[in-house]
């Protein structure tokens, strides 16, 4: 990364008389993150230890049930939302890549709603293209699916959760999705609990769109209040999520300790954040040299290059009064938003499976790529655009649509709303067997999808931490699971 380049493209943006203040409100956390202290080893080894004993017993388990597929199906589904799945990858393939083996045709498929859905979800999650026409069999003969179905709240919830896996031209999983929202928006408050806890937390988030780690935590306080819950696994998620957790801590711990010289030809506020960026690459480059990968940093460093190129044309633009077209400002803020930054800087510590044909795949632009940074800008613009208006700062995709096509806010918001629609059907076809890359890579930029609907569904959470967002951040980081 060249010194030079970048001071050269700062020096050309005129300084501003005062630079524009945003309101953000103050860091709520205070130096827990700083100041954390990780439990001693003993203590540590005995948890993995524990870890171990109950992962064995989980394996016997997993292995056992497949001989009835209907337990199999809900065994892993518990296993998956519980945020264990990660120690049990090739066992789940196995049994999943058998039932898909297992199914000949469509008239294969037997069960009631709630388990040909669960099925189809778990496949699809996987990779499989089994097809959506599963599900004609609930539907009558004008293609409308049965108001009988109505009272299976559990089938219609399964269903709903399958629907978030479609891909285009699935006309049935669309009607599918308007059918089960409508009527279990009606009844949730009808509902007992945990079933309404469960329907109104998938209305709120769908399996699909939650990030895993947030979603076991909420998941495992509703396992354990249900009857048909396997004790073993659950004691085996608890103690697995508080260790992850106190790794996570462990590293957020070290990163907030970064440390920085200065460099005198960059302006003042420039200097701690660029030595400190110079030093990040710098131990990165030594720690790849250890493994032989020291290739890897090559494709970091130019992502960061061109986020700072994406930053300055923005920068020049504001300075410039330019209003950009939506098409020329989409192809400057899907860079800004980072996650081509994030997602390529992410692979470098991937091990064995980030490999230089991955790092060539991301780097080139891939569909589920360009699908997931345009659902983060997108819909980061929709939720933040009326605060950074409120100071001096570029245009957003919403005021470059209003401006370019003359249309309402609301009118930009729906357009807006059938591109991410799109974008995250692109995304599941993308992770449909064959995959270009393995599928944790592909996994890795999903859960870049995800994190910006949770960030920003309901609001700028990333900007305004509210009382849901610190919720979230401290049931995964801070808050022990007793």
């Amino acid at each position: 990364m060249s010194t030079q380049v970048s001071a050269c493209s700062l020096a050309q943006i005129p300084k501003p008389k005062n630079r524009p203040v945003a309101n953000f409100h103050p860091n709520i956390w205070g130096d827990q993150f700083i100041t954390y202290t990780p439990e001693d080893k003993v203590t540590r080894a005995c948890k993995v230890e524990q870890i171990e004993d109950l992962k064995k017993e989980v394996k016997r388990k997993l292995t056992a049930a497949t001989a009835n597929r209907s337990q199999l199906l809900n065994f892993i589904d518990a296993v998956q939302r519980l945020g264990v799945a990660y120690n049990f990858e090739q066992e789940i393939e196995e049994a999943l890549q058998h039932i898909y083996n297992s199914f000949h045709d469509l008239n294969d498929i037997d069960g009631d709603l709630y388990n040909v859905a669960l099925g189809f979800r778990l496949l699809r999650q996987q990779g499989y293209s089994i097809s959506c026409d599963i599900f004609k069999k609930f539907t009558d003969e004008r293609g409308r699916f049965k108001e009988v179905l109505i009272t299976n709240v559990r089938g219609m919830l399964g269903l709903y959760e399958a629907a978030h896996l479609r891909v285009h031209g699935e006309d049935i999983l669309a009607e599918a999705l308007a059918f089960t929202t409508t009527h279990l928006k009606a009844m949730v408050e009808s509902l007992g609990y945990p079933l309404a806890e469960q329907v109104a937390h998938a209305l709120n988030r769908p399996i699909r769109k939650g990030l895993e780690r947030l979603e076991a935590r909420w998941y495992i306080s509703i396992y354990q209040d249900e009857a048909f819950h396997d004790k073993t696994l659950l004691e085996l998620a608890k103690l697995d999520f508080n260790l992850v957790q106190s790794l996570h801590r462990e590293e957020l711990s070290n990163l907030a300790r970064w440390d920085s010289n200065s460099i005198d030809h960059l302006p003042e506020y420039m200097k701690l954040s660029y030595m400190a960026l110079l030093d990040v690459y710098k131990e990165i480059e030594e720690e790849m040299e250890k493994e032989g990968n020291q290739y890897r940093v090559h494709y970091a460093k130019e992502v960061m290059k061109n986020q700072v190129r994406a930053y300055f044309a923005e920068a020049k633009w504001l300075h410039e009064e330019h209003r950009p077209t939506i098409e020329e400002y989409m192809r400057v803020a899907v860079v800004s938003s980072g996650y081509y930054l994030i997602a390529t800087t992410s692979l470098v510590g991937m091990g064995e499976r980030a490999t230089k044909e991955a790092f060539d795949w991301v780097t080139n632009d891939p569909k589920i790529m360009s699908s997931s940074s345009l659902i983060a800008r997108l819909m980061d613009d929709i939720r933040s655009h009326k605060f950074e208006q409120e100071r001096e700062h570029v245009a957003s995709a919403i005021e470059c649509y209003m401006n370019q096509y003359g249309g309402s806010e609301e009118q930009a918001y729906n357009n807006f709303q059938k591109q991410i629609e799109n974008a995250w059907m692109d995304i599941n076809q993308e992770c449909l067997k064959p995959t270009d890359v393995p599928m944790p890579i592909l996994a890795l930029i999903l859960n870049l999808a995800r994190a910006a609907d949770v960030f920003y569904e309901e609001q700028d959470g990333y900007t305004h931490v509210g009382k849901v967002m610190k919720n979230n951040i401290a049931s995964c980081f801070i808050d022990l699971i007793i």
